[in-house]
């Protein structure tokens, strides 16, 4: 659970997200915008079709700047003129698959598109929070039911993965180097990095994830191809990382000595699920669909077992999940069938999640 006030410290507040033309980005924008913050977005222009920030921009309020991190003269240029209170970077080349094959792509922007956001922080002469979302694919996985924890070692066989292990390299060397916690009277910035586990929720439609490819399939009755069935995943509603995310940035302002570093946000272990099972529980909740299994021998390494260890986020953030997986699945699914059978708009469909979680899980 969070805070239920956690909203209202962000009333007023300038705060710039970069990616916030994505699936989590709009997300968290939304969640934002009900808070009455100003709003700021840097990012490149939507790369899917449908995409929710262009179902949902018309009902929002954002400066979007259409650019990307790599080019750190804008980005600085667009950070400077609005003089933000928060930073939320999500800005990314965010998919395993892709990395194998734009390697290069994947380590400048989420690399060097990091280290561009946080030289920028560096030149803003104001206090400034800033969260930097990376993944719970940075740490090295050596495929055990041991659940990593924030201390563990950075790593990654994928481009994907690795290209985020070097983005908290490079948020460990700005902040030891720039923004230490211990200078903060001097500098007044204050650093802190996020690891979340499998994000699911309406509205992504991104290409080889799981969730977006069962609704297509789901939607044009065609049977959902599963490559890795037992693969296991800290599955979690889009929701919960951002609220901690939320919640983390305040209490950082507050006292950045003790909040400032890693963190782990995912689901409880008992909720880390294989992919086939996420697969059924869909199935039975659309009301119709068939697997077919299509394991590819000769396919590129991907991640069979992952899991957090979130004890640090709720011991000493006050943060843990709302919803198990099966009601993370569940709404998710639901998101989808009520845009594609019953007409709903992205922006009514994601209202209606966000009281939800608000009402019954946020206390």
């Amino acid at each position: 659970m969070v805070n239920n006030n956690i909203l209202t410290e962000y009333k007023n507040k300038r705060v710039l997200i970069t990616g916030h033309t994505g699936f989590k980005g709009s997300w968290l924008v939304y969640a934002l915008y009900k808070a009455g913050a100003i709003l700021k977005g840097y990012a490149l222009a939507p790369d899917t079709d449908p995409s929710i920030y262009k179902l949902i921009e018309d009902d929002i309020s954002i400066q979007s700047v259409i650019a990307d991190i790599n080019n750190g003269e804008r980005l600085e240029k667009e950070v400077i003129e609005f003089q933000p209170d928060f930073i939320f970077h999500l800005a990314a080349q965010p998919l395993v698959r892709r990395s194998y094959k734009e390697p290069v792509n994947t380590f400048s922007t989420n690399v060097i598109g990091t280290a561009n956001v946080l030289n920028a922080l560096a030149k803003l002469e104001k206090p400034c929070t800033a969260v930097l979302i990376t993944t719970d694919k940075v740490y090295e996985n050596r495929e055990w039911h041991y659940a990593y924890r924030e201390t563990d070692r950075l790593g990654g066989c994928d481009p994907y993965s690795a290209s985020k292990a070097c983005a908290e390299l490079v948020i460990n060397s700005y902040t030891q180097s720039f923004f230490n916690p211990s200078k903060f009277d001097t500098h007044k910035k204050a650093v802190a990095s996020v690891r979340a586990g499998n994000v699911i929720g309406g509205g992504d439609w991104s290409e080889d994830r799981l969730i977006p490819d069962i609704a297509r399939a789901l939607a044009n009755d065609n049977d959902i191809i599963i490559r890795n069935p037992n693969a296991i995943r800290p599955w979690q509603h889009v929701l919960e990382p951002v609220f901690g995310y939320l919640q983390l940035a305040t209490l950082l302002t507050a006292n950045p000595l003790k909040f400032s570093g890693a963190w782990n946000f995912g689901p409880f272990n008992a909720d880390n699920l294989p992919v086939i099972n996420i697969a059924q529980q869909a199935i039975a909740t659309w009301g119709k669909g068939k697997i077919d299994q299509q394991v590819d021998r000769n396919a590129v390494h991907e991640a069979g077992l992952l899991k957090l260890d979130i004890s640090k986020a709720i011991n000493e953030l006050g943060w843990k999940p709302a919803m198990n997986t099966a009601a993370a699945i569940e709404r998710t699914i639901r998101w989808y069938k009520s845009f594609y059978e019953e007409g709903k708009t992205a922006s009514a469909l994601l209202e209606a999640d966000f009281l939800f979680y608000q009402t019954l899980f946020v206390k």
